[in-house]
């Protein structure tokens, strides 16, 4: 199954200009944990996450509409394309410990997002189908959480 079956393709996005409230307002009307932060020509180049502009707030004890996300959105970035197998995006969500992929063109890009949410979403699904391979493992599901959810190092 490649990452284009399963990714959501009506992703909000941000700027590293917008205020922190306007991230906000995506995640709260996508329902989502995270935004893709996109420069001028609509190329990812980083995330924020929920969690990202709490931690802001708190740090800089300024308001949200006070708050850039340039100065709380995550510099590392790691992304898939619509075209890789879905296997390999949970390789890469595990391996770096994201919940979220940005999906992106040849150009860079945003054309989506692939989280670990619609992985699960698959594997529910396709649980008790007669299929003898289901197209995203329960099991592969769980142990891609368990990676995301390790404690890392502190650095």
């Amino acid at each position: 199954m490649k990452v284009e079956d399963l990714m959501t393709t009506e992703a909000g996005s941000s700027r590293p200009f917008d205020t922190a409230d306007r991230s906000a307002k995506i995640m709260w009307e996508r329902d989502c944990g995270a935004v893709p932060v996109v420069d001028q020509e609509g190329r990812v180049v980083a995330m924020v996450t929920d969690r990202d502009i709490c931690m802001a707030a708190l740090t800089q004890g300024r308001s949200l509409a006070e708050i850039h996300v340039s100065s709380a959105m995550s510099r590392r970035l790691w992304s898939c394309r619509p075209q890789d197998d879905v296997k390999e995006a949970e390789k890469a969500m595990r391996a770096h410990q994201v919940r979220r992929l940005p999906v992106v063109d040849a150009e860079g890009k945003l054309v989506g997002v692939l989280s670990i949410s619609d992985l699960a979403r698959v594997a529910v699904s396709s649980k008790g189908t007669r299929a003898k391979k289901t197209p995203v493992a329960a099991a592969d599901v769980g142990e891609t959480l368990g990676a995301i959810s390790s404690p890392t190092a502190p650095k």
